[in-house]
């Protein structure tokens, strides 16, 4: 590739969160900023950056999947002669991007006495320096070095000052503000900002600089001259961006005007749609929308593969690589609605393309969908919830192939829809595709609703407590297990007949039953292949044995995971929110904790086998709102309210017999890789002989959940030499045999 940007795909420095193991799906229609390098377009987007080759039309991108260290980017520049990018994000980091390496910067200056935002607001390359705009100044990066070199705090008796945008101009900084075009030289005042002048008083938001430096406020726009402006010969409504290349002045607006480096007018184009910035190339007009990535004058847009938006709450998988998701919310204990004013409903994934109702993008109702779901007696027809306090209650749509859109078809109000009653959270199909809601906030009750095929409406069925919250059902043996966020309690509905709730049993787990006295609420629940109900509440875990039998005895109890602490036991989890539970193919639990990742445990929950957190992992946030197994290919979903990102994990389609038995890395090259080599395919319990060329067992062990890690120690502990070794195994009933062949080379 000539770009050198890409080759940083290649190469990652110290820090080290992402793998081939793990993807993205995120949204990169909000193009941010755009620049071209000899044919080539490089946009940034909220999570991540792409590029598009013009001439052939590929598209790559870039994200926290594959080298990026965050998410969240809020500004971006790319100097084509040196091949190199910096992103900046809303946290005031910044990640440089070379040919060689992508280097994470976390120690922006940050000005004595300032508690405001640290979102970085520009970023402007010239040579090897860059000019980074702030809420209270503006810092110089060394490329090169990769560290700050002055910075000016633009404050005035206590009272920070942002700098909008700032680009450098010969041997000047020039910055725009609230109050003002300001400038200092690059010299030894520069951090005073007493030294700094006001070149044009004024309100400006935005400056670029290349032949020429041009300015704008939001309805006007400038070549600067020498402590004047000139201004280009449009009246605008409300400027998004300017920039100035070799050729001309791009003014974004609601319309993409061009102009002259002489200021005269060339063109202005509609690109029928909000746009954040545009640039030229090729002679053509390459706009940045907000909801269709990059857009040129013909209106053929380019963007990598994603969805409508990244705010996602929960996700559906289907076959053929199908998948729905919801993108709603609820702030303030599970109790209010949180309302995203761009209404980006559900989003859905065909298998090869992302697709979004236009209904969400007419309808004048507020939209917060929290779980949205296929009918699988007729997989044409998705049923949403919309948790709001107007317009509230369960819509049914129709999926169009030919239009590849989803008709609306029918809303149910469930009831009384009286604001702020009847919020319907969540759905459950049981094995006879019987549909279930559940329902909080119906006249201060927990409900269910029960979708009665014959009157094609809801029967409401209430629980009678005082709880108003309650969480998405889980369907097992027969009924319906239901967490309740809002009180100490969680139910097991067994609906029996569907339609005729006389012959309901309402089973309800308190405190009494050994959840913890400080919990205010249990929050999820899954099911272990062994029957046992992990449920999660927002302190701690709690596990029920047996779970279907078990609670319909007189005084079920719940019990936590002790695990041993320095010799001493503990409770796992111990006053964490856990936000989602979810059991793969293995047997094994990923676990949600609020704020603090993700953990992968062993079948029983003793032993923690990774624990992925934003930190070491392309994780967009600590706080996981689902979690999602496709358990045919072992890949797992993680759904934040910033974004999804999957991770092929090692447990799939397990069963008692071997499936396709895999060994990697191998051979393993000790100076290449020095982690421990992954079997997997295995059996659900496998017995495991490793033995050298001589036939001697160097290694046993049993494996269950159908993979398996082996440190490459022998039974004494030690590593073993290199060399060639035989790996022999059984199934649990010596049924079924595999074996699998691994080179060592120290």
């Amino acid at each position: 590739m000539s770009l050198g940007i890409l080759a940083s795909l290649q190469f990652v420095n110290a820090q080290v969160i992402s793998s081939k193991k793990w993807t993205d799906l995120f949204s990169y229609n909000n193009v941010l900023a755009m620049k071209e390098d000899n044919g080539k377009i490089i946009a940034a987007t909220e999570n991540g950056i792409f590029y598009y080759t013009i001439s052939t039309g590929e598209i790559t991108k870039l994200s926290k999947a594959n080298g990026l260290h965050d998410i969240n980017i809020s500004a971006f520049d790319y100097n084509p002669q040196t091949k190199i990018g910096v992103i900046g994000y809303a946290n005031g980091s910044m990640d440089v991007i070379t040919p060689q390496e992508i280097k994470y910067i976390v120690d922006i200056p940050i000005a004595t006495g300032y508690n405001g935002s640290k979102r970085i607001n520009h970023i402007s390359i010239t040579g090897d320096q860059a000019v980074v705009s702030v809420g209270y100044g503006v810092s110089i990066f060394n490329i090169n070095k990769k560290e700050f070199g002055d910075s000016a705090f633009f404050v005035n008796g206590g009272v920070y000052e942002a700098s909008n945008e700032a680009t450098l101009f010969g041997n000047k900084v020039y910055s725009v503000t609230n109050t003002g075009l300001k400038s200092h030289e690059m010299n030894t005042t520069f951090p005073v900002f007493s030294t700094w002048t006001t070149e044009i008083p004024g309100s400006f938001k935005h400056i670029d600089a290349e032949s020429s430096l041009i300015f704008s406020s939001a309805t006007s726009a400038y070549i600067y001259n020498s402590g004047t402006g000139t201004p280009l010969p449009v009246s605008f409504s409300n400027i998004q961006d300017i920039v100035i290349n070799s050729s001309n002045i791009v003014v974004t607006d609601n319309r993409i005007y061009t102009f002259g480096l002489n200021g005269l007018s060339l063109n202005a184009a509609s690109m029928g749609e909000d746009c954040n910035t545009a640039i030229t190339a090729g002679g053509k007009i390459y706009a940045g929308t907000i909801l269709s990535g990059i857009k040129e004058e013909s209106g053929t847009t380019y963007k990598p593969s994603g969805p409508y938006s990244n705010s996602s709450y929960k996700i559906n998988l289907y076959d053929n690589n199908q998948m729905l998701v919801s993108s709603g919310s609820r702030v303030n204990r599970y109790n209010q609605p949180g309302e995203n004013p761009k209404k980006p409903g559900f989003y859905y994934f065909n298998g090869s393309e992302w697709l979004r109702s236009t209904f969400f993008s007419t309808t004048t109702a507020p939209i917060n969908v929290l779980d949205a779901i296929f009918n699988p007696a007729d997989n044409s027809e998705v049923f949403f919830t919309n948790y709001t306090t107007t317009a509230q209650g369960v819509y049914k749509m129709k999926y169009n192939a030919s239009s590849k859109d989803f008709d609306f078809i029918k809303y149910y109000s469930l009831g009384n829809p009286a604001p702020s009653y009847n919020r319907p959270a969540g759905f459950a199909f049981d094995n006879q595709n019987n549909l279930f809601v559940t329902v909080g906030f119906n006249n201060g009750s927990p409900s269910v609703g029960i979708y009665d095929k014959a009157a094609d409406d809801f029967i409401m069925k209430k629980f009678g407590l005082t709880s108003d919250g309650i969480q998405k059902p889980i369907y097992y043996e027969n009924m319906l297990w239901i967490p309740l966020p809002r009180s100490n309690n969680f139910i097991a509905y067994d609906y029996k007949n569907p339609t005729n709730l006389s012959d309901d049993t309402d089973y309800i787990l308190k405190d009494s039953n050994g959840f913890a006295g400080n919990s205010k609420g249990t929050l999820s629940v899954a099911f272990s292949k062994s029957g046992d109900a992990w449920i999660g509440t927002d302190s701690g875990l709690r596990i029920l044995p047996n779970a279907a039998a078990e609670i319909k005895n007189p005084d079920p109890e719940v019990e936590p995971i002790i695990i041993e602490q320095g010799g001493l036991g503990e409770e796992l989890f111990r006053d964490g929110q856990i936000l989602q539970i979810e059991v793969d193919a293995g047997d094994y639990k990923w676990i949600s904790v609020d704020g603090g990742g993700v953990y992968y445990l062993s079948s029983d929950g003793q032993q923690t086998i990774k624990h992925f957190t934003k930190e070491n992992s392309p994780l967009p946030t600590n706080s996981v709102t689902d979690i999602k197994v496709d358990r045919k290919t072992g890949k797992v979903y993680f759904v934040t309210f910033n974004g999804i990102v999957a991770y092929q994990g090692d447990v799939a389609d397990v069963t008692s017999n071997f499936g396709n038995v895999v060994v990697y890395p191998n051979p393993i090259v000790y100076s290449n890789f020095k982690g421990k080599v992954t079997i997997k395919g295995l059996a659900e319990k496998t017995n495991i002989r490793i033995a050298d060329a001589a036939g001697n067992v160097i290694h046993s062990a049993v494996a269950r959940g159908g993979y398996y890690e082996w440190d490459l120690n022998n039974q004494k502990g030690n590593r073993v030499a290199s060399g060639i070794y035989f790996v022999l195994m059984t199934n649990e009933d010596g049924s079924d045999k595999a074996t699998a062949k691994i080179a060592v080379v120290n």
